[in-house]
């Protein structure tokens, strides 16, 4: 799976990359007008609790922040896969603030729910905490692919209490458990993929971890993509989710890539930042 996952991101590559700094510093007023960035804050006690965190110049208490979620079956995977994604905001999308998280990694002792959407949690409450010396707000964008997808829309939809998130989005992320085309299914990769959560598994706790049966009216917009030829992610993980969002009257955007797997290259890759700057601009 995290083969696919890099096709997207290795092909976000082309675009651009900016030098970055290893220095970590303290950031404060005083000093809100210069560009800022800090690696591997960390946000808890275990060593993968850490984010990297990238604060525009002249940016104010009004300053958005944009959160990266990378993918990686929840059992692998880590925040630089999501380096060009980064990159392509700090370009494009210059005022915005960007935070690249790490999260606890799940294996059989260490089951991803709720592990990894307290890490979430405990990464935004962070950010609350230390608002005032990075010099931002408390408006929140999601974007996470595969795992990362499926954690950004969980988290956005059922445990954003307080309503800061104004949009997320998800690129081929799972969103219902319960989706026959997974328990059901005889695909060795979706069997690795799924784990425990298979089969054998009560219902109720499908649904408890499935983005679908958390959206609501107030849920944010969201901008969903999935490739019609995924070995992972069935098409229905994304249109179900969209019929949804439409019959809850919650503003959304789906594409799906007929021809396309679990990532994409190309024209469609271009089609689909395009998309995501787009939503992002009018959204956060």
């Amino acid at each position: 799976m995290r083969y696919y996952i890099k096709i997207i991101l290795l092909s976000f590559l082309s675009f651009h990359f900016f030098s970055c700094s290893n220095e970590n510093v303290e950031v404060s007023e005083n000093i809100s007008m210069l560009y800022k960035e800090m690696l591997d804050v960390s946000y808890g006690s275990d060593g993968k609790q850490t984010y990297d965190i990238y604060l525009p110049k002249d940016r104010n208490s009004s300053t958005k922040v944009m959160i990266l979620v990378h993918g990686g079956s929840w059992t692998s995977g880590d925040k630089s896969d999501m380096n060009a994604l980064k990159d392509l905001y700090r370009q494009n999308l210059p005022n915005l603030a960007i935070v690249n998280i790490n999260y606890r990694l799940s294996d059989q002792d260490n089951p991803f729910y709720p592990m990894q959407i307290n890490d979430i949690t405990a990464v935004i409450n962070h950010l609350k905490t230390n608002k005032e010396g990075y010099v931002i707000s408390e408006t929140y964008g999601f974007l996470g692919v595969s795992a990362g997808a499926h954690l950004s829309l969980l988290w956005s939809y059922a445990f954003d209490v307080q309503n800061n998130v104004r949009m997320v989005g998800g690129i081929v992320g799972p969103t219902n458990f319960t989706d026959p085309a997974y328990l059901n299914n005889t695909n060795p990769e979706l069997e690795a993929l799924l784990g425990a959560y298979a089969s054998g598994t009560p219902i109720e706790f499908l649904e408890e971890i499935s983005p679908l049966y958390n959206v609501k009216s107030s849920s944010p917009p969201t901008i969903l993509f999935y490739g019609g030829q995924d070995p992972l992610i069935p098409t229905t993980q994304g249109t179900d989710l969209r019929d949804k969002l439409d019959a809850l009257g919650v503003f959304n955007e789906f594409t799906l890539y007929p021809n396309a797997g679990h990532g994409w290259i190309g024209v469609e890759l271009l089609d689909t930042w395009g998309k995501i700057k787009v939503f992002t601009e009018n959204q956060l």
